[in-house]
């Protein structure tokens, strides 16, 4: 059974997002006992997954406003794990790092520290001269490239940048074999996934990566991209903290309360830590167990893109703030300004997106952005099946947490925002009708 990076890593998405948009406002449900008769298209989906042994289980969640969290939970933390899952379970929530990572971006902009469209090189001068390289398929000679990288191409994906494991071309074989590579999986060596070159300091990740050529002229084309993971270590300097991690803690996660988002598992919580399985050929493969996990190391650094551990309670406190406009519990996280240019479309005027995971919608700070009848809405996925978004419209917050790679071996992240549309349809014609 071969297992390659990219499968795992690839389908980090927001798939499937329009299934959940253009809702009228529905009932609302605020405590556990109520909520699954509430869900039951969700429920059942939910059941059917761990019941045939597809996950180990699975939580979802939903929220109106900022009244607390209401939850579906099935099945347990790790098919040989005798722990329920629950919303302190703690999951690799991976690219779903990447609206966090954006929003820390807009409090900096907000404040004047950093500029939506300031170039990249004004952080990063090892980026002052970017290249394109000429022909993906034959390898790594470039010319150089029509204009310079900005912090919105970062957080939007149209940087040009690669991304090891990703990227099917010579730019991310050259991103893997020098290391840059910002997205831990598993101590196992399984090939084509694990690298023998560790990730480097931040200062040399940059140096690294500016050396490799961009796939794209900035603001041209949307292509995943490591372009969050720069933007983290660009917070970091900007802001002038000790590093991404402390700003993150100092900024969001003490004051929105999310005491389990880490990018290190403490030890003493592995007990709450879940099990992540690969998926290839019809065949589950243990990749990364709790107590050997490679989230137990420290990382070479937080990754802006993929890096976070995080619960379904911790991220719900995050979706809360973004739904209260910048505020939680009536306190003032960031300025609704700055929530709302986030979870607006920030695609450069021009930019191509046929084609991808994106394509018809927009892309914010850091999520996909609905438009048009999906208006209001912002999320995005993880490629261990995570998937979490609001709709600001009608103030409604929603995730799925399971764990498993890639998140594409399943559709039950699209499933999932379907049947959550079934079902608050049902609701809402209940509403109407009473």
């Amino acid at each position: 059974m071969i297992l390659s990076r990219r499968s795992l890593l690839h389908g980090s998405a927001l798939l499937g997002a329009g299934a959940m948009l253009g809702l009228p406002v529905l009932a609302r449900a605020a405590d556990f006992g109520a909520i699954e008769g509430q869900w039951p298209t969700v429920t059942a989906l939910l059941d059917r997954y761990v019941r045939t042994r597809k996950v180990a289980g699975g939580v979802a969640t939903f929220g109106w406003g900022q009244e607390p969290l209401a939850a579906i939970l099935r099945g347990r933390e790790g098919f040989d794990d005798a722990d329920p899952v629950s919303p302190q379970s703690l999951f690799r929530v991976y690219s779903m790092t990447k609206p966090i990572t954006g929003m820390a971006a807009m409090m900096l902009i907000d404040e004047g520290k950093l500029g939506l469209d300031q170039r990249l090189a004004d952080f990063v001068p090892e980026f002052a001269n970017p290249r394109v390289v000429i022909d993906q398929a034959k390898g790594l000679d470039s010319r150089p490239a029509a204009g310079q990288i900005t912090i919105r191409q970062l957080m939007t994906h149209t940087s040009g940048m690669g991304y090891a494991g990703v990227s099917t071309n010579a730019v991310g074989h050259e991103l893997l074999r020098l290391g840059v590579t910002p997205a831990r999986v598993s101590h196992r060596n399984i090939k084509g996934v694990t690298s023998p070159v560790p990730t480097p300091e931040p200062g040399e990740f940059l140096r690294r990566a500016a050396s490799v050529p961009l796939l794209a002229d900035p603001g041209t084309k949307w292509i995943y991209s490591m372009g969050l993971d720069v933007l983290g270590l660009v917070i970091q300097r900007a802001s002038g903290a000790a590093s991404f991690a402390a700003f993150l803690q100092e900024r969001l996660f003490d004051p929105l309360g999310m005491k389990d988002s880490v990018f290190q598992v403490p030890k003493a919580d592995e007990p709450r830590f879940t099990t992540n399985y690969g998926i290839a050929h019809g065949f589950r493969l243990t990749i990364d167990k709790p107590a050997e996990s490679v989230f137990l190391d420290p990382p070479a650094f937080a990754y802006g893109g993929a890096g976070l551990v995080s619960t379904p309670v911790d991220y719900d406190r995050f979706l809360a703030m973004l739904v209260g406009g910048g505020t939680l519990g009536g306190r003032r996280i960031m300025s609704e300004k700055a929530v709302m240019l986030g979870m607006s479309n920030l695609l450069p005027p021009g930019a191509d997106t046929n084609g991808t995971s994106i394509s018809g919608a927009g892309f914010g700070a850091g999520g996909r952005v609905g438009l048009g009848p999906d208006a209001g809405t912002f999320g995005w996925s993880g490629a261990a099946g995570t998937v979490a978004l609001v709709n600001s419209r009608v103030g409604l917050r929603t995730g799925l947490y399971v764990q498993y790679m890639p998140s594409s071996a399943y559709h039950i992240q699209k499933e999932f925002l379907a049947a959550a549309a079934k079902d608050a349809l049902v609701i809402a014609e209940r509403k109407v009708t009473a």
